[in-house]
C-alpha cells in the first residue's frame, strides 16, 4: 500500500510539474511584460507598417516599426540628439528602390538600404542611407562603414502632435512624422 501511495505521490508530482511548464511557443514570466502582452494580444507595441508609393514616378516601398509617444519626451530624451537612430523602432527602417533616385541632390542606386538619422537639437538632420538594409536590432547594429549616402535635411515642427510614427511615400519624397516633427526628405 505505500509502495501505491508513493508511487500516486510521484506521478502526481510529475504531472504537477509538467502542468507548470511553458508550451512550445508560449513565453515564460521571465521573458518580460512587454512580449506577453504583445504574444497575448498578437500586436508589437511598435507595429511593422510597410508604405509604398511614387515619387517623381519612381516606386518606392518602405518599412519601418511605428513606436508612440505615449506621454514621453521624445526629441532629446528618449531618441537623444547628435546620436545616430534607427528611425523607428524595433529592426532598421528600410527603404526599396526600384530604380536609382536623386535624394537632396546625391545620386542614390536602386537597392534596399536602412534609413538612420541623426537628429539635432537646432539646424538641418543628417538622414543616412546604409547598406545593411536587415538588421534585427536597429541602430545597435549600425555600422558607419556601410554608408552609402548621407544627407542634411531640414525639419518643420508642427503645431499639432502626431502620437504614431508614419512614414510616407509623397509625390516630393519620403516624409517622416512623429509627435511634432516633420522631415521631408525629397526625392527625384
Amino acid at each position: 500500500m505505500k509502495k501505491h501511495y508513493l508511487g500516486l505521490i510521484l506521478i502526481g508530482s510529475l504531472y504537477f510539474t509538467m502542468a507548470c511548464q511553458p508550451k512550445t511557443g508560449e513565453s515564460s514570466a521571465t521573458e518580460g511584460q512587454e512580449q506577453s502582452e504583445e504574444k497575448a494580444n498578437g500586436q508589437r507595441p511598435s507595429p511593422l507598417i510597410k508604405a509604398e508609393g511614387q515619387a517623381a514616378s519612381k516606386s518606392i516601398k518602405v518599412q519601418y516599426g511605428s513606436p508612440a509617444v505615449k506621454g514621453r519626451t521624445i526629441w532629446g530624451d528618449l531618441v537623444p540628439y547628435n546620436v545616430v537612430w534607427r528611425t523607428g523602432a524595433n529592426e532598421a527602417t528600410y527603404v526599396e528602390l526600384a530604380e536609382a533616385v536623386t535624394v537632396e541632390g546625391k545620386t542614390l542606386a536602386a537597392g534596399k538600404y536602412s534609413i538612420f538619422s541623426i537628429p539635432k537639437e537646432s539646424g538641418a538632420w543628417t538622414v543616412i542611407f546604409n547598406s545593411d538594409w536587415n538588421l534585427e536590432h536597429g541602430h545597435f547594429q549600425y555600422n558607419e562603414k556601410n554608408d552609402i549616402l548621407r544627407v542634411e535635411v531640414q525639419p518643420q515642427w508642427e503645431p499639432t502632435s502626431q502620437e504614431s510614427l508614419s512614414i510616407a511615400v509623397e509625390s516630393q519624397g519620403i516624409v517622416i512624422r512623429w509627435e511634432k516633427l516633420k522631415l521631408p526628405i525629397a526625392m527625384q
